[in-house]
């Protein structure tokens, strides 16, 4: 009963239809999957969806966002949440069709972008701010004397914090632990657990930092 009004509660908040809910929560649970979705979500590729824990997607109500605001779901590869997740509404998630994205629990808040074609890795107790990309792919071939071939994979460590307008490129690192601040452009692979990382592109500012 107390879950069942927690729902209710969450459904008003996030002017979501709570029959709606259920109605789509019961359909994918018959598919092995426990869903909770807001009313303007459209996923394509269900079946490369992997999730061990509860996924909500558009159900946490944002001051900025409102019940028209969409979000959709492309996944041609596979997705994968290992753990209680919530997507927050308007986000756009890409997959290609050979590329893998791995989420542990945690959370993304809205109107962020994952353009994935290779690999993508978030580990568990991870925070991603609204308005953020992560692009593991140029789409174009620029070549030049200094190139230096890397791997394209998005790596992401556990107990994470991505603020605002953050962009993550290919073979992007962030350890344990760290903070990465508003408006930053992470495009290398850093080592150095518990770091604050900023600006254009992004390095060390502060070591031994902690959040919560």
């Amino acid at each position: 009963m107390q879950n069942l009004k927690k729902l209710i509660k969450m459904c008003k908040e996030s002017n979501t239809s709570f029959f709606w809910v259920i109605f789509r929560y019961l359909w994918y649970k018959s598919t092995g999957r426990s869903i909770l979705m807001s009313n303007r979500v459209y996923i394509k590729g269900l079946l490369n969806i992997r999730s061990s824990g509860l996924l909500q997607i558009g159900m946490n109500p944002f001051g900025f966002m409102n019940k028209y605001d969409r979000t959709f779901i492309n996944v041609r590869g596979r997705l994968e949440f290992h753990g209680n997740y919530s997507i927050g509404r308007g986000c756009r998630f890409d997959i290609g069709p050979t590329a893998i994205a791995t989420f542990g629990g945690g959370y993304v808040s809205p109107n962020t972008n994952f353009i994935i074609m290779h690999k993508l890795n978030v580990g568990d107790g991870c925070v991603i701010s609204w308005d953020c990309q992560f692009l593991d792919d140029d789409f174009h071939d620029l070549t030049h004397e200094k190139k230096i071939e890397k791997d394209c994979s998005i790596n992401v460590g556990c107990h994470v914090w991505i603020g605002s307008r953050v962009v993550v490129l290919k073979g992007s690192r962030i350890p344990d632990g760290c903070v990465v601040a508003s408006g930053s452009v992470v495009c290398s692979a850093f080592t150095k657990e518990n770091c604050l990382l900023a600006g254009n592109p992004a390095k060390i500012i502060r070591d031994n930092v902690s959040w919560r």
